[in-house]
């Protein structure tokens, strides 16, 4: 199965072409750009299927983040990737940012359940435990920093990204500083998934900052 994998969901910009057969990425392109999605990932997409040397007609699926993570990006990345399925008539799925946290968590320290995190600032934390095998323990949570404490005390495996300084005294692997996604992982995940999950949707556990001000609607005549 070759995949087409788009992440958008956080500050990086990343699209991949893999191979799922050989559990291969064949080309990737990206970067970490805070933000800008909408106008630069298509030539990311551009760029990995060029240098993969497929064509979007050699696709056998779309696989994309869904979150949590930033709103405005998250929509970017969903929309182009229902976009092209409806338009190359294959499956597109979603993969959640902390899934693909825990499975890096599960490359380097295969057999334990993984806690993955995410610092949602706000002093909130977004957080999903997974067992050993991958599987989703709990539903992706958005807690606040207490709460979070209180609940995952005495977790029976390894705790891992951005927000885990707020859960262990384990020091992180890489500072714990990026919330950059894997887009190897995405694709892989997305491999995986089950497409009669349905289309990929936005996975928002907080609401957007900018909302409407009803109270100067223009009313319908």
């Amino acid at each position: 199965m070759i995949v087409l994998a788009i992440d958008t969901a956080g500050t990086g910009c990343f699209a991949a072409v893999y191979d799922s057969a050989a559990d291969t990425v064949l080309a990737s392109a990206g970067a970490d750009i805070g933000r800008g999605h909408a106008e630069q990932l298509m030539a990311f997409i551009d760029q990995a299927l060029a240098e993969s040397g497929k064509v979007l007609a050699d696709m056998d699926r779309i696989a994309v983040t869904i979150g949590p993570g930033s709103f405005t990006g998250i929509r970017v990345g969903v929309a182009a990737a229902r976009g092209f399925a409806l338009a190359l008539n294959v499956p597109a799925v979603g993969v959640t940012t902390l899934a693909a946290i825990a499975e890096a968590a599960r490359e380097k320290h295969p057999g334990h359940a993984i806690l993955a995190t995410i610092d949602a600032k706000r002093d909130e934390l977004y957080c999903q435990s997974f067992e050993a095998d991958g599987t989703a323990r709990s539903e992706a949570l958005m807690l606040e920093i207490p709460e979070a404490q209180r609940l995952f005390a005495g977790f029976d495996g390894l705790i891992c990204g951005t927000a885990m300084k707020y859960l262990t005294d384990r020091a992180p692997e890489t500072n714990g500083q990026t919330d950059l996604t894997d887009i190897r992982l995405v694709a892989r995940l997305g491999a995986a998934a089950d497409p009669s999950r349905g289309k990929p949707s936005p996975l928002y556990l907080r609401s957007p900052d900018v909302k409407s001000q009803a109270g100067f609607a223009v009313a319908r005549a």
